[in-house]
């Protein structure tokens, strides 16, 4: 599926085929994001990710650099998430030179200049106040701060108005002095490109660099907050996530803990979706996801509903997980398997999807799954496997509600936590 060198500074470079697409796409992962902030430094990951796209040495400007990825009708963006940054481009197989020049000078060589600074301070503080107009959004943060409280996997990637205003030039540019060196990188290449071509021309990009002494992530607390947490809106829905701590990404129940999540609330086919929306029309939107970190995880319920009906919706959510808990039904799992499996390999025709794919267990993990493993792995779980995580973490006490709406207390809603 992909072959994989090792530069000598520590640059990990994994390539992936694709003979028969057009496009060609590259993705840098950085061991970089806000499980790596002091809480003085919250939002200084994803500072420094915008500043990359504001200049560079070759590019100066960030229309530059825009207009040379647009020029050919390229895609190009970033993201900052918890335990990793990645930069991605994809365009024309023809263009792929262009564009690993493109986001190699970003990364190595960003200009960080003052003035960009503040013009990109400002963006990220409207970015903040968006995310605070957006109860879907506020609801997930609210969620992550009952789950992890007083520490950085409970922040908002993007940090705080306070923090954000006080991040330096200085703070930034150690920072990415600090962890976007070659031993904690990876870059993933997937698409109509020659595995040894792109070897000598990632080398010659890169070979130069020396290896560094990233910091280290901040690990996991079981914290001792509030189990119900509650924020003020006036909005026309009440927004709620229902959910309990969930399993570390190198769990081997993770496969069953994702089957159970797509029996609950993943497609209109869903018990979730079938029991509020279909039968009872309390919801317009609900779903189940689940996450999984270096350490941790967490099994989450969304739902929007309206405000008088909130405390229906609820008992339904939990009669639902009571019943996930007591065990699924032969033919459920036989569905849940097929979804899974469908979704994973329908993703897998893109190249930009293949690239993440590689990169991302590259960089956490330090292996990668092919997906024949994956799936091979999703037929081994039984209904027995299922039944024991679902009673392992579907328990009381681990069980936390996050609300937002015109909602003055929790006292209606916080009795209502057992399972």
């Amino acid at each position: 599926m992909y072959q994989k060198t090792t530069l000598p500074n520590g640059l990990r470079l994994l390539t992936a085929p694709m003979p028969h697409t057009h496009s060609v796409s590259i993705g840098i992962y950085v061991g970089a994001g806000s499980r790596y902030e002091r809480q003085e430094e919250a939002g200084l990951s994803h500072f420094v990710e915008h500043l990359c796209f504001k200049g560079s040495h070759k590019r100066p400007t960030a229309k530059d650099i825009a207009e040379a990825i647009d020029g050919v009708g390229g895609l190009l963006n970033g993201g900052t998430d918890r335990e990793l940054t990645v930069y991605y481009c994809k365009v024309a197989a023809l263009h792929f030179g262009l564009a690993l020049d493109v986001l190699v000078d970003m990364v190595r060589a960003p200009r960080f200049d003052p003035e960009e600074m503040e013009k990109e301070r400002r963006v990220i503080l409207e970015e903040l106040a968006m995310i605070g107009d957006s109860p879907s959004q506020l609801v997930d943060l609210l969620m992550d701060e009952a789950l992890w409280p007083d520490q950085p996997l409970g922040w908002d990637v993007a940090g705080t108005e306070q923090s954000v205003k006080a991040i330096t030039r200085e703070m930034a540019l150690d920072y990415l002095c600090r962890q976007y060196v070659p031993n904690n990188m990876v870059v993933a290449i997937a698409g109509n490109v020659d595995p040894r071509q792109v070897e000598e021309q990632v080398a010659a990009f890169w070979g130069d660099r020396p290896p560094g002494s990233p910091s280290p992530w901040f690990p996991a607390t079981d914290g001792h907050g509030p189990r119900c947490a509650l924020r003020y809106k006036k909005t026309e829905q009440s927004h709620l996530c229902l959910a309990v701590r969930g399993l570390p990404m190198h769990h081997p129940d993770r496969h069953a803990l994702a089957l159970l999540s797509v029996i609950l609330g993943e497609g209109m086919s869903s018990r979730l979706f079938l029991e509020l929306r279909e039968k009872q029309g309390l919801v317009y939107d609900v779903h189940s996801y689940v996450s999984h970190f270096l350490d941790t995880g967490a099994f989450t319920v969304y739902a929007g509903v309206d405000p008088p009906k909130t405390v229906a919706a609820l008992h339904v959510i939990l009669e639902e997980l009571v019943r996930l808990r007591d065990g699924v039904q032969a033919e459920e799992l036989v569905k849940a398997k097929e979804m899974s499996k469908g979704r994973l390999l329908l993703r897998l025709e893109d190249s930009r999807s293949v690239a993440g794919w590689l990169g991302g267990q590259e960089l956490l993990l330090g292996e990668v799954r092919t997906p024949e493993e994956v799936v091979t792995l999703l037929e081994a779980v039984t209904e027995e496997d299922l039944r024991r995580v679902a009673q392992k973490l579907l328990v009381t006490d681990q069980l936390y509600l996050a609300l937002v709406g015109p909602f003055r207390s929790d006292r209606r809603f916080a009795p209502l936590l057992k399972l």
